[in-house]
């Protein structure tokens, strides 16, 4: 071999090429943000899944479409509460604040079609224990637990 010869680079080293691109790019923190999507409906529960979804993160802010007014009430009660659970899951602090808007809600995955027939306008219906028990986390049901027997106080009231 002639010594104008180079060696190929060592896996070592490309990594750090790539640890250095990723960082200067940002892409670690994007990836780490994208996260939130696998496990939405894990900390949310069933319930809540079916009536919010994230729609898009923007520095640190995730935007989250309901499917009524009366979803966006309740859920902005909780907003601090949901995004510690999904920062508990996630790699530091992604979820800084959680915006709430009015949309429409995408078809429930295939895992679900059978309570598609049940989704309707939270308003329309009252809450009840079955419901309830279908939120899996435990804060976030008594939270909402809570929220509802207070609306339904104020609604009284009104």
């Amino acid at each position: 071999m002639s010594s104008g010869t180079k060696k190929p680079p060592s896996i070592d080293a490309i990594g750090e090429v790539l640890d250095k691109s990723l960082s200067r790019l940002e892409l670690s923190r994007r990836l780490d943000e994208y996260g939130v999507w696998p496990i939405w409906r894990e900390v949310v529960g069933e319930a809540i899944a079916r009536n919010a979804q994230p729609e898009k993160i923007r520095n640190g802010t995730l935007f989250v479409k309901v499917s009524s007014p009366v979803w966006m009430q309740e859920l902005q009660f909780m907003k601090e509460m949901i995004a510690e659970k999904l920062n508990h899951r996630l790699p530091g602090e992604v979820v800084k604040n959680i915006f709430f808007m009015v949309g429409k809600i995408d078809a429930a995955p295939a895992a679900s079609v059978e309570r598609r027939s049940e989704t309707v306008e939270a308003h329309a219906v009252p809450i009840n224990e079955e419901f309830l028990h279908s939120i899996e986390d435990p804060e976030i049901r008594a939270a909402f637990q809570k929220l509802v027997k207070s609306f339904a106080r104020r609604r009284a009231k009104a």
